[in-house]
């Protein structure tokens, strides 16, 4: 697939093979969150958002797997690295009680392991002073393993953020508050206390500012004489840089600055949950680098290719038995992988083209957005589309997918955008011709 040429091509969404593959799929697969019925075809052309599906549909995928594919399909990058790669067996090891060379020496060796990975996320995290990293599986293992470590830190208590995801294991899920599904029925951590994520263009009005003492909602029950919450027992605070499940949410400035203060002034440790803001994604390194706040604790996964706790030393607990996890550290492709696309970010100017890619996306909606699309919103290629209905955004999703663009709803009726990294200025005039059509679509217009 030439990808400086290729185009989205469809004829038909389901085809006739890919609803035949999801009926043989759901045979055995349990419910879950699929989206729409398109089938990836692995043994034909991809390249960059360009993808094939099994019945030779082309289509441009802005969905970017949920971030968790940063540079899109078959990147070279990524790819000509990985052919260094003779496959063994096993290629999962158990990480955290073994260790992996890829030759020699442990600074450059020839194939790079968890270990190079984990030098490569303290360069990346040094701003911040954290210098000490537990790899794991998932975004939600990562996210566990954050507030685990704070526990152990001290204090049971915490704060989260109405919109907030972070993850589906049973700690994370207790942190969540964007959808009801998410922890309906199931039991819960105690004392978690959710709070407004203030995304107020203007002046504040979603509750996070108050008249009180502290002059909002946390550092009123944290204030020393007329609060409720002793700050000791405050384990942490969590929270995403740009909210993604709850809807592409930015944060506002002075919520950043409020939950500084009170990170300094309580000694509270803040969790950045970067699992999908992270690596690049809004044209940092990392969300929280858009803001003024100094995280004690990064997660990081998706983009990065396996899970990882990033925090200082002091931080994590010194008992050797308080984390493990047999494949933790273990997935040998997965860390090869990781360190790879860790060096594709970083180079050639991948953040540049991702900063103005993303202008170019809001330069267009902003000037040809039907009056529906009520907001663009969102830091380079983690942009958010709000709709007035829902309805509509479920119609406009549809309509992309039916002239070949994929993307996906969240929050309550919001669109996500999130090409690859490298998406070039042509690509994102091809995407945004198909998705200002889809717009057009009489079953958007009339949702």
């Amino acid at each position: 697939m030439d990808r400086e040429t290729a185009e989205p091509s469809v004829r038909s969404l389901p085809g006739e093979k890919a609803s035949q593959w999801v009926d043989y799929h759901h045979e055995h697969a349990a419910p879950s969150t699929y989206v729409y019925e398109f089938v990836w075809d692995i043994t034909e052309d991809a390249a960059g958002p360009f993808c094939t599906d099994v019945d030779g549909n082309v289509l441009m995928d802005f969905t970017s797997h949920v971030a968790a594919a940063p540079f899109g399909y078959n990147n070279p990058k990524i790819l000509d690295r990985l052919e260094e790669f003779d496959l063994v067996d096993p290629t999962k090891i158990a990480g955290q009680d073994f260790y992996a060379s890829g030759g020699w020496p442990p600074e450059d060796p020839d194939v790079d392991t968890s270990t190079q990975l984990l030098n490569r996320l303290t360069d990346l995290t040094e701003q911040y002073g954290l210098d000490t990293v537990f790899l794991s599986n998932s975004g939600a293992e990562a996210v566990e393993n954050a507030i685990k470590i704070c526990y152990a830190n001290g204090g049971h208590r915490s704060f989260t953020f109405d919109g907030a995801f972070h993850g589906r294991t049973l700690g994370a899920l207790s942190l969540n508050r964007s959808k009801t599904a998410h922890r309906m029925g199931y039991p819960e951590i105690g004392g978690v206390v959710s709070v407004p994520y203030c995304s107020c263009a203007g002046e504040c009005d979603c509750g996070w500012k108050t008249n009180g003492p502290g002059g909002n909602v946390v550092a009123d029950k944290l204030h020393p004489t007329r609060g409720n919450t002793d700050p000791d027992e405050v384990a942490y605070i969590i929270l995403e840089p740009q909210q993604g499940e709850g809807g592409y949410r930015v944060p506002n400035e002075s919520f950043i600055d409020d939950v500084t203060e009170i990170q300094e002034t309580y000694d509270i440790p803040v969790i950045a949950d970067e699992i999908q803001s992270g690596l690049g994604r809004t044209g940092e390194l990392w969300g929280v680098d858009h803001t003024s706040l100094d995280p004690d604790v990064i997660t990081s996964a998706k983009g990065l290719r396996v899970g990882a706790t990033v925090a200082s030393e002091d931080l994590f607990p010194e008992e050797t038995g308080r984390l493990s996890s047999t494949w933790g550290a273990g997935d040998i492709l997965a860390a090869a992988q990781g360190v790879a696309t860790i060096d594709a970010i970083t180079s050639d100017g991948v953040l540049d083209n991702v900063t103005e890619r993303g202008r170019q996306v809001k330069e267009i909606l902003g000037d040809d957005a039907p009056e529906f699309v009520t907001d663009v919103r969102g830091n380079g290629l983690m942009l958010g589309v709000e709709f007035d209905t829902k309805e509509r955004r479920e119609a406009a999703v549809k309509a992309c997918l039916e002239r070949g663009l994929l993307t996906l709803g969240c929050g309550y009726k919001t669109l996500r955008l999130l090409p690859p990294l490298d998406v070039t200025e042509r690509e994102i005039d091809l995407a945004m011709d198909v998705f200002l059509e889809a717009l057009a679509d009489p079953n958007v217009a009339s949702a």
